[in-house]
């Protein structure tokens, strides 16, 4: 009796053929539906606290207060019977939302322009440039990636507090000089880093063929390399909007008015003066959650695709 698992190449004559037994596919098609069972799994369990918030933000007071009794009960509450869309609007307007997302706007914007711009600029230096120390200049980049915010947060802050400004105490302070400028100065060793991997992978035929045709260094690098560099530019553009997005503490040093503060400073008040009324509350952060999830969802195939070029994912 033939073994099914053993096939004939009729068309290519003294081709040869790989024989798998049939016990060692069986083993690996089990593997792969155990690995892909497992990933489901652990999706699911990742998910289930965003479903809930989503879920949470459309009940009623009551209702999220309420405890379901087993799992079966639980599921069933992540899709309310009567969605309560006015939850969105109550929230959104009791406080300046409007006001403290044109804030956060502005500084993600201005922020992540910075960091593509600096942090691609010096990367394209390490990579494609020769020039003395450039490995002991690159090393010395990196080590930075060991000094905390908390370490520099001090100095910087005594340093933007002598800068004149338009502020109310004549400084940079409570304005939102602080929170993009830094970024136009430094692009952040990890993101050097990544785009100086990326850029590596770049064949160097292309420069020395922009060289011969009369292109310096910097239009090498903005009419060659940057155009060829869309996935590691999503990549880095989505981690910069995701830190300056949900960032914290930065605005909690500089800014001290209402009018300039950002959406993680407004919900963090937001949840001190309505920490009764949670369905308000969970409108209020699924609001803030969603610009987060809309950009990873359109770039993800370039962020992706920038991990692997960029030589991290899978070393």
């Amino acid at each position: 009796m033939a073994d099914p698992s053993i096939t004939l190449d009729t068309q290519t004559p003294g081709a040869v053929v790989r024989v798998i037994p049939t016990s060692v596919r069986a083993r690996r098609i089990g593997g792969t539906v155990l690995a892909y069972c497992v990933m489901i799994a652990v999706s699911i369990i990742l998910i289930l606290p965003l479903l809930w918030l989503f879920a949470a933000s459309l009940k009623t007071q009551q209702l999220v207060l309420s405890t379901p009794r087993g799992f079966g009960e639980f599921f069933a509450s992540l899709v309310p019977s009567d969605p309560q869309f006015v939850n969105y609007s109550e929230a959104l307007t009791r406080r300046p939302f409007g006001l403290w997302t044109r804030n956060t706007m502005i500084i993600v914007v201005l922020a992540t322009a910075g960091t593509l711009l600096s942090a691609s600029m010096a990367a394209y230096a390490f990579a494609r440039l020769r020039f003395p120390g450039r490995q002991l200049l690159f090393t010395v980049t990196l080590s930075t990636l060991m000094l905390p915010f908390i370490v520099t947060m001090i100095p910087q802050f005594l340093m933007f507090s002598k800068i004149p400004g338009p502020s109310s105490a004549g400084n940079w302070t409570d304005t939102l000089m602080p929170l993009i400028l830094p970024h136009w100065l430094g692009g952040g060793a990890f993101y050097i880093f990544l785009m100086r991997q990326f850029f590596t992978t770049i064949p160097h035929e292309l420069d020395e063929a922009a060289r011969i045709d009369g292109a310096g260094f910097f239009r090498s690098y903005w009419q060659i390399t940057l155009p060829l560099s869309g996935p590691v530019l999503a990549t880095v553009t989505i981690f910069s909007f995701i830190t300056n997005w949900n960032d914290f503490l930065a605005p909690l040093i500089y800014l001290a008015s209402r009018q300039n503060q950002t959406l993680a400073l407004g919900l963090q008040s937001f949840q001190g003066e309505f920490s009764n009324e949670h369905h308000l509350l969970m409108a209020a952060s699924a609001t803030m959650t969603v610009p987060v999830l809309l950009v990873f969802f359109f770039m993800q195939k370039y962020f992706l695709r920038g991990f692997v070029m960029s030589g991290i994912a899978g070393r």
